[in-house]
């Protein structure tokens, strides 16, 4: 590979980083939203929640992410009332679509991680705050959830990484980030391993 192609395929890879890196950033925090959302609803005492929030994220977990952002952003496009409707404004457009699909998917392994978090506080550390004369709701704020929070910031930190690692099946629906653009350039360029 030459100087001038090499300078070619940096600038197109250093502009598609960004939109990697933006889907990684609009993904997590609403993935962190579904999860807070399915994590309180499973814990609720209403049982049509908690089983509506257990399906939310046995169903999500399930299906591979590439089979949602499938059915998402080609699946709906099939019906011709949601066409017709104000939501096809964002089910257009491939970003959106990947966007909604990563956070979905995102938010029910999120939510399992949250779980897992919880589950670790020690009974007794509650009880004892309890006994101290502290709100249930302080409680939750001042020792469950530092607790929690600990417990699953590892496994969490796993999850952003997958969340990463994902942005790269946006390019099958035609959103131009890293991976997407590299397989451009290496057609383009026929130097695989340059470009990788």
């Amino acid at each position: 590979m030459d100087i001038e192609t090499a300078l070619h395929v940096a600038r197109e890879l250093g502009g598609a980083i960004w939109v990697t890196l933006a889907l990684a950033a609009v993904t997590l925090p609403l993935g962190l939203i579904f999860a807070g959302l399915a994590t309180w609803a499973r814990r609720s005492r209403y049982r049509a929640l908690r089983g509506v929030a257990s399906a939310y994220v046995l169903a999500f977990r399930s299906i591979p992410l590439l089979v949602q952002i499938f059915v998402l952003y080609y699946g709906l496009s099939q019906f011709a009332w949601l066409r017709a409707s104000p939501v096809w404004i964002v089910l257009k457009d491939p970003f959106a679509c990947a966007v909604i699909a990563m956070s979905v998917c995102a938010g029910a392994y999120t939510a399992e991680v949250m779980r897992g978090g919880l589950a670790a506080v020690p009974h007794g550390a509650i009880e004892a705050a309890l006994a101290l004369g502290l709100s249930r709701f302080k409680t939750f704020l001042r020792v469950t959830m530092p607790i929690a929070i600990r417990r699953a910031l590892p496994a969490y930190s796993n999850e952003i990484v997958v969340t990463l690692k994902s942005t790269s099946l946006a390019c099958t629906i035609t959103v131009m980030e890293l991976t997407g653009v590299a397989k451009d350039l290496m057609s383009q360029t026929f130097a695989v391993i340059e470009v990788f």
